[in-house]
């Protein structure tokens, strides 16, 4: 294989077969393809794209170029992605529910990197919580207590780590067939019966248009249905905040709230319809009425709160521990209306600018600041009345409460707030 003729042919828009990204990906990660030439084949697909069939070859060629987890029989081992988006923090409430139910989930996360927050930053808020665990530790751990959230390990899809160092940097990022090879690679890695995906629309979400969202959504479901995993996507809304906490320490807060059945009304909605899905899939409920259902008794019950804390015990945390919280200022409405618009997007990173999240991987993340937002889309306010409450030290205040106030459009007229879940798609809806 001549890695120049293979970059000419998807540069000229031609199908790539199976074997020329296999000796592709397998070359470039034992280091005899250079990372230029990886860089020129990146950016030929981003410009030409790649087939179904092609995405799903990349996929598993960066699948094969790591160690799969293997799990022992008797229990469905599930999982959830989601592409990004600001105040989630659907996965430390869904991971312990999940694993209330006898299923297995050994759920690999990320960090951080512009307006969207990592689920990694948020736990290690928690005093001494452990985020990179070995495959040894993540198998022990998920087959003991049910649930593990961890970092991804060199071993799992190497191939991915060197690719995705490089488009970060190429301008690269935003390619759907490499997208999706990135995540499916990595989740597939996790040997896996079923996964759900959470893919975002809106101004706080990488996906900003509906068709974006769509057609990431259909080749993430198209490709697990062509690797044998049972995969469903959910398309929902990010034109505002998931929740109220905007930060680390206080999204941890706010997890716990909702696993005591105290969660705000739309973390609640998501966290039990995304787990609903992974129920059914499993074959634990026969509908997503009853799967939910059954979700929620494990709230009611306090069994959800307890495996949170088993959770972060065997990875070394003290959930009872005190997380720190910077002192709290409010901005508030300028003029009575109705909230009409949010730049979510303008929130993350006023987080950032606080120090609640990186501009660039080498960052320090400062756990205590953030932003709890008291009011939603569609709601009526007052002149003076509190829209956000910021967490930060007052010498910070003022390079924030600008871009805060102005993230916020009010109008004369209320808005209608459109649904939080939008769609659903199946593998079985795909041809």
């Amino acid at each position: 294989m001549n890695p120049v003729h293979v970059i000419a042919k998807k540069r000229d828009g031609l199908v790539l077969t199976l074997d020329e990204i296999a000796a592709f990906v397998s070359g470039f990660t034992s280091g005899t393809i250079p990372d230029y030439q990886m860089s020129s084949l990146a950016m030929a697909i981003y410009l030409r794209g790649m087939n179904a069939e092609e995405t799903a070859a990349l996929t598993e060629q960066m699948l094969a170029s790591g160690t799969q987890l293997a799990w022992h029989p008797g229990y469905s081992i599930v999982d959830k992605h989601s592409t990004g988006g600001v105040g989630d923090k659907v996965s430390l409430v869904l991971a312990p529910l999940l694993a209330c139910c006898e299923l297995r989930v050994p759920m690999i996360s990320g960090r951080g990197l512009g307006p969207t927050g990592g689920t990694l930053d948020k736990l290690e808020s928690i005093p001494g919580f452990r985020t990179a665990l070995t495959l040894a530790e993540i198998q022990s751990i998920t087959e003991r207590v049910g649930c593990v959230i961890t970092g991804a390990s060199a071993e799992i899809a190497p191939a991915d780590r060197k690719l995705y160092a490089l488009r970060d940097v190429t301008a690269t990022v935003a390619s759907i067939p490499l997208i999706t090879a990135s995540i499916m690679s990595k989740k597939l890695a996790e040997g896996l019966d079923a996964l759900v995906l959470d893919v975002k629309i809106g101004s706080g979400a990488f996906m900003k248009t509906r068709e974006q969202a769509t057609e990431l959504a259909e080749s993430l479901v198209r490709t697990g249905k062509r690797t044998g995993l049972h995969t469903t996507a959910l398309l929902t809304d990010m034109d505002q905040p998931l929740g109220r906490m905007i930060g680390n320490a206080i999204e941890v807060d706010e997890a716990v709230d909702a696993l005591s059945g105290n969660g705000p009304e739309d973390l609640v909605e998501l966290t039990l319809r995304l787990g609903a899905e992974l129920l059914l899939a499993a074959g634990k409920a026969s509908d997503i009425k009853n799967a939910a259902s059954n979700l929620r008794q494990h709230v009611n019950s306090g069994a959800a709160s307890e495996k949170l804390r088993e959770m972060v015990a065997a990875q070394g945390g003290d959930l009872d521990a005190p997380r720190a919280r910077a002192p709290a200022h409010i901005i508030a409405a300028p003029r009575a209306g109705f909230v009409h618009t949010i730049d979510v997007k303008a929130l993350g990173y006023a987080v950032i600018d606080l120090g609640g999240g990186r501009r660039k991987m080498s960052d320090t993340i400062d756990h205590s600041v953030g932003l709890e937002m008291l009011v939603r889309v569609g709601d009526a306010v007052t002149s003076g009345q509190p829209l956000v409450r910021v967490f930060a030290p007052l010498e910070k205040l003022p390079e924030v409460k600008t871009s805060i106030a102005n993230s916020m459009t009010i109008r004369e007229r209320q808005t209608q707030r459109r649904p939080l879940i939008l769609d659903r798609i199946r593998g079985d809806d795909l041809p």
